[in-house]
């Protein structure tokens, strides 16, 4: 029952999240069916290259296409003025659909007796992927590259899934809100994990002619 409702929460968000984005973009109406799809479903299908699984098991999953294309459309016949709103939760969409899709990766992971550090690989594949490839296909820098922490998060909910320290779905839930709330807080503070720039310097040379 979890895993069900982590998989529709995190595929509605999802594909929510890709509407927006391609709207914002300015892309017709099957752009944004493609870029909804491919953000929802794309994270499961890098996830299943890596753990084993093949690819087309993603299609026994009609009913979670029915409920995103479902999504999309909802969001396409919103009302202007609504839709202006709604583009300012983008990013609390992405960070549901990163949760959702966080846990349920290390979960598939875990449930198949995979180490520890696949179940992480399985957790951030699953919750940033479909993200990657929208921003990619949209021409942005994806959220996960960004200064604000984001992947850490789906690093986080790997390792306490991995750990055993979320088992019951009352465990499980509580770790999808923490995660949304962290990723909401990291976004709205700037919080960012520690890096190092480094620029080139032009050097420029006089030639005498």
């Amino acid at each position: 029952m979890t895993w069900d409702v982590l998989s529709v929460i995190g595929t509605v968000a999802f594909a929510i999240s890709g509407a927006i984005v391609a709207m914002e973009e300015e892309y017709d109406i099957l752009g944004i069916y493609i870029l909804g799809i491919v953000t929802a479903f794309g994270g499961g299908a890098i996830r299943n290259l890596f753990i084993g699984v093949p690819v087309s098991a993603l299609w026994d999953q009609g009913s979670l296409f029915q409920v995103a294309l479902l999504a999309m459309t909802a969001v396409f016949l919103f009302p202007n003025g609504l839709l202006k709103q709604w583009k300012r939760w983008g990013n609390f969409f992405d960070a549901i659909g990163l949760a959702a899709f966080a846990i349920q990766g290390a979960l598939f992971a875990s449930n198949m007796n995979h180490p520890i550090s696949a179940i992480v690989v399985a957790a951030v594949l699953t919750g940033s992927g479909g993200g990657i490839i929208r921003d990619l296909l949209a021409g942005r820098k994806p959220l996960v590259l960004r200064s604000e922490i984001y992947g850490f998060w789906a690093i986080l909910a790997g390792l306490i899934v991995g750990l055993g320290f979320a088992n019951s779905p009352f465990e499980l839930y509580t770790l999808f809100i923490v995660i949304v709330a962290l990723r909401m807080l990291s976004y709205i503070y700037k919080w960012k994990l520690p890096n190092r720039a480094f620029k080139r310097t032009k050097t420029y040379q006089n030639h005498n002619l």
